[in-house]
Parts: C-alpha cells; sequence; structure tokens
C-alpha cells in the first residue's frame, strides 16, 4: 500500500490519501472502511444529456465523488471493493444525496476520512505502508559477484538491495586480486543483511546459490562476526538456511522456496505462530481452565486484573457496525497493551481466524489462574434457572 497523505489532527479526525498496490492491500482497504466514513475516488457515472431538440443521449464520464459509506462488500475473488453511499461533495454530475457505488481497485488512489482515527485504524495502516514490518522471511540469492537482498511478506517479495561487485577472474599470478574481489563482494552483502534485514522479527534467512558460493560468504560472514564481535550475527547463526539455487537473480527464489527444508522453516512464520498460539490456548483450556478465557465479558474482567499475558482478537470484531462496540474492543486492545499484554490481531481470512471466531473472535492466555472468573459464569448460570 502506498500512503499518498496522513492529514490527522489532535482530536483523531482526518484523511489518509492510499494507493493499493498488492490484493492483500485491497483485504487492509476493507479492514479500514467503516460504515459512516467518507471515501474520495474516481468513477465512471452515467450521465444523460438532452439536447435543444428534445433527444436524449446518454454517455459515460470520469469524474471524482466523495460519498458517505453505507455499505461495504468485499469480493475477495475479483479483489474489488465496493462502497455504497449517497454523495456529500457538489458534483456537476451527481446531485447532492444522490446514491453512488465506488469500486475500489487495485493502483487506484482513494482518499479515506474518519471522525475518529483509532489506534487500531492507524495501526493496521502502518502495517499495509511498510510490509518489511511483516516480513518474517529473509532471502539472499547470490552467484559470485551478484546477490540480491530479499525479504518475503506474506503476498509479495520484495528486492531491498542488490549487489553487484565485478571480481576479477581467478588468473595465474593473479590470484591475490580474484581472493581481494571475492572478499569486496561478501563484505558488501554481509553490510546488505545487516542493513536491511531485521533479526528481532525475521524468522528464518535463506542463503541460496549455486555452487558453494553461499558456503563460502556464510564462513566469510561468521569470521568476521567473531572478530568484529557482532553479537546480533553470532546470537542469530541458527536463523540462516543455506540451500541450493540455479543463479543469483531473483526470479531463482521461486524454486529454493518449494525446497522440502525452507517449507518446514518458512511454516514457522506469522500465520502459523498463530495456529500455535491457539493450539496452546486450546491445551490450557484443558490442562488449566482458570488460565485461559474467552468471550469479550471474561477477558475485560482479566484485563481489569492485569492478569492478561496473551490477547488474541479477530480483525472481524473491529468491522462491527455498531461504534460503540468498535470503541469498546480498540479501548480493551489499548489498556492491555498499557498493561505489557501480548496483543495479537488474527486475519478472519486465515484458518487460524476463522477458529477464533468460533470463539467469539476474542480469547485470552492469563499471567496467572483465575478460577473466580469460572465461579462468576456458573452464578450466571444459576441466576438465569432460578428465573
Amino acid at each position: 500500500m502506498k500512503l499518498t497523505h496522513r492529514n490527522i489532527e489532535k482530536d483523531g479526525c482526518g484523511s489518509i490519501g492510499l494507493i493499493p498496490e498488492e490484493s492483500e492491500d485491497m483485504w487492509h482497504a476493507y479492514n479500514l472502511i467503516s460504515e459512516g466514513d467518507a471515501v474520495t475516488a474516481s468513477t465512471v457515472r452515467k450521465v444523460q444529456t438532452e439536447s435543444s431538440t428534445g433527444s436524449s443521449t446518454s454517455n459515460r464520464v470520469r469524474t471524482t465523488l466523495t460519498i458517505r459509506v453505507e455499505t461495504i462488500d468485499f469480493d475477495t475473488q475479483a479483489c474489488v471493493l465496493r462502497l455504497k453511499g449517497r454523495n456529500i461533495v457538489e458534483n456537476q454530475y451527481v446531485k447532492m444525496g444522490a446514491y453512488h457505488t465506488l469500486d475500489l481497485e487495485q493502483n487506484r488512489k482513494f482518499v479515506l476520512q474518519k471522525v475518529l482515527w483509532d489506534s487500531v485504524a492507524l495501526e493496521r495502516v502502518d502495517t499495509a505502508c511498510d510490509p518489511s514490518a511483516t516480513a518474517d522471511v529473509a532471502a539472499v540469492v547470490m552467484q559470485e559477484g551478484l546477490a540480491h537482498v530479499c525479504l518475503i511478506t506474506p503476498s509479495m517479495t520484495l528486492v531491498r538491495s542488490k549487489i553487484d561487485v565485478t571480481i576479477p577472474r581467478k588468473r595465474k599470478g593473479f590470484v591475490q586480486q580474484h581472493e581481494k574481489g571475492l572478499n569486496k563482494f561478501y563484505d558488501a552483502v554481509m553490510q546488505g543483511i545487516l542493513r536491511h534485514i531485521d533479526f528481532s522479527i525475521v524468522k528464518c534467512i535463506i542463503l541460496a546459490s549455486p555452487g558453494f558460493v553461499k558456503d563460502q560468504f556464510f564462513d566469510y560472514m561468521m569470521q568476521q562476526a567473531v572478530k568484529t564481535d557482532n553479537k546480533l550475527l553470532i546470537d542469530n547463526k541458527g536463523k540462516f538456511l543455506l540451500v541450493k539455487a540455479s543463479s543469483g537473480f531473483k526470479h531463482s527464489l521461486k524454486e529454493v522456496l518449494q525446497e522440502q527444508s525452507v517449507m518446514a522453516k518458512i511454516s514457522d512464520t506469522k500465520a502459523a505462530s498463530e495456529v500455535k498460539l491457539l493450539e496452546s490456548f486450546y491445551t490450557m483450556l484443558q490442562l488449566e481452565p482458570a488460565k485461559a478465557f474467552y468471550g469479550k465479558k471474561h477477558v475485560e474482567k482479566a484485563n481489569e486484573a492485569l492478569a492478561l499475558e496473551t490477547l488474541m482478537i479477530s480483525d472481524k470484531l473491529f468491522r462491527c457496525q455498531d461504534v460503540l462496540k468498535r470503541k469498546e474492543y480498540v479501548a480493551l486492545v489499548d489498556s492491555a497493551r498499557e498493561n505489557g499484554c501480548d496483543v495479537r490481531i488474527f486475519s478472519s481470512m486465515h484458518v487460524s481466524g476463522e477458529q477464533l471466531d468460533q470463539l467469539t473472535g476474542i480469547a485470552a492466555i492469563l499471567r496467572f489462574p483465575m478460577p473466580e472468573l469460572e465461579d462468576s459464569d456458573a452464578e450466571d448460570d444459576s441466576g438465569t434457572e432460578s428465573d
């Protein structure tokens, strides 16, 4: 997602201009736009004109409209977001208050105005506009003299750096020159890795090359790390995975990612970590039910007691039409974060999000047992029975 402008006042109202560039960006837009928001976008409108003789002709004109959103429809197959609402800005082709449907598409700019940009909406914008924040796999495809440092997000591959160094050929009497050139190339690749890869986010770094280039580079990098006491590289040594590739060009990444060893390692990324988190919640629910709760009421009570360790919440809850309800969920997320809780917003388009939706869309693992929450539930049940 490309951010064209961001104009938000201190009270939280304002507008943000965005251009969706990927299919995943349309999903972000769907989660950002709520009923009651104002959206400005380019659209095609059928206009009827009457001539002096009384004959009427209709033609299609492209115009920019601003509508107050009333209904939102997301077509996941075509990746098109349809917004229906009334026109709220004077336009020569469309009357004020007339209904129109805006189709938001990839690579078409739109401006979104909200009365209140809450923390969840702003976080969604930051995530969409900075894909490197969600890229938990990195790859370096290389051959002698050429390397590409890439970040792999759930939907795309970003080339962060291209390293192209001319290495003198290995000739009799010129071996030293060749080694010097190689070391210069390896050093440039190492700097590229340190500059573009965030080791706190990235869980796996794939080094791929034909022949032994990757092995020689990895040995060089680790020797340099020990020599310069680079704790970052030494501590993350286990994250590197060495794989064979046909070349140092970006297109060879496709075959690299299909390797069984890579697939196994990559599975431990964001989506897989969500599935693991849900599994640990279910296990806790069986073994220590006083430390695992789901449902808004229980989670809120646990948050008041500063007991939340991990909060899992579905992005579906932030799309609710009831503005007050959304505010309640946003306040809960903000409060939990302030209390040092690890908050995970699950995508309802993913299998783990679908599972969470079956558990009311909100669940939590607690720092300490709260059997009184179970007791209050039992009391509520007995209270309703006696009524």
